[in-house]
């Protein structure tokens, strides 16, 4: 197995890489094409603005790689929603578009500020799907958003703050988590060991 973890120059990586080196997987942060194509995995991680995170994957012309990737790509957080086509965040940007779809701006309520921040529950969509593999209905993970992709035909699982939103997102080798598995202790280490399974 090949890990690499893509350098979007916009990411805290530090909490991804200790998720995966307690699975006992080495990964490589790495911006280069070249290496990003060889991988057997590629981890897109993301926090920040989905604008200035495209701005950086075109910069360092890994859009289109991206995009053209046969192996498991996990996007986690912004991560997920950059593989959307796109997100209404900011002035609203064009994304990777390898899930079609667009991201929208959670429904603020007064008694469910936003950010969405926290412990959350999940509920499978497509419970027999691999990423999901040994995770049970309403297991709580960790989210920290304000932009989510509503439900689709592209939903793995889902949450429910403010709305019911995708959690869990997968379209052919590309697959996404709304919230952070390198934060969500057991379960969310099931799911990264899932998707390094793949």
């Amino acid at each position: 197995m090949s890990l690499v973890i893509v350098d979007s120059g916009v990411a805290n990586l530090a909490s991804v890489i200790a998720a995966v080196k307690r699975l006992n997987v080495a990964a490589e942060i790495s911006s280069d094409a070249g290496k990003i194509r060889a991988a057997s995995h590629v981890i897109l991680p993301g926090v920040g603005a989905a604008e200035a995170a495209m701005a950086q994957l075109e910069a360092k012309g890994l859009s289109d790689v991206i995009r053209g990737l046969t192996q498991p790509v996990l996007g986690i957080c912004l991560g997920m929603q950059l593989l959307f086509s796109h997100s209404e965040e900011g002035r609203g940007c064009a994304c990777l578009g390898v899930i079609q779809g667009e991201v929208n701006r959670l429904a603020a309520k007064q008694d469910m500020p936003i950010p969405h921040m926290g412990w959350n529950q999940i509920k499978a969509c497509v419970p027999d799907h691999p990423l999901l593999r040994g995770v049970k209905d309403d297991s709580f993970v960790y989210f920290v958003h304000s932009f989510a992709a509503p439900v689709g035909g592209y939903t793995l699982a889902s949450c429910d703050y403010s709305e019911t939103f995708t959690a869990v997102a997968g379209c052919k080798n590309f697959f996404g988590c709304q919230f952070h598995p390198e934060r969500s202790g057991s379960v969310g280490s099931q799911i990264l060991k899932n998707f390094l399974d793949m």
